[in-house]
């Protein structure tokens, strides 16, 4: 076998989500560094989940505060009966010991 491909299952903007979730105070740069992502990208990946309604961007001060919408649906088909809040709470709890 040569290489290993580099894939995750959670994408770039459910990763940026989620750091959005942790922190919504967080700098583009501090999420950006966190996700693995040039600023530009995580500029992008914020864009997008603002204009499809997963986060709200509101201005305070010189600084961009972004809020989350729990009640938005997961956008893939076979999983569009939950809601984003759900993803955030299975995520924020202790690892299973296995």
């Amino acid at each position: 076998m040569t290489g290993k491909r580099h894939w995750t299952l959670i994408s770039t903007h459910g990763a940026v989500l989620l750091e959005v979730a942790r922190d919504p105070d967080l700098p583009v740069r501090e999420i950006a560094g966190r996700v693995g992502l040039t600023d530009r990208h995580a500029y992008r990946m914020l864009a997008d989940l603002c204009e499809e309604g997963y986060l709200v961007r509101e201005r305070v001060g010189s600084r961009n505060h972004y809020r989350v919408d729990p009640n938005r649906r997961l956008r893939h088909p076979t999983i569009a009966d939950h809601r984003v809040g759900e993803l955030l709470v299975a995520l924020a709890a202790p690892a299973a010991d296995g």
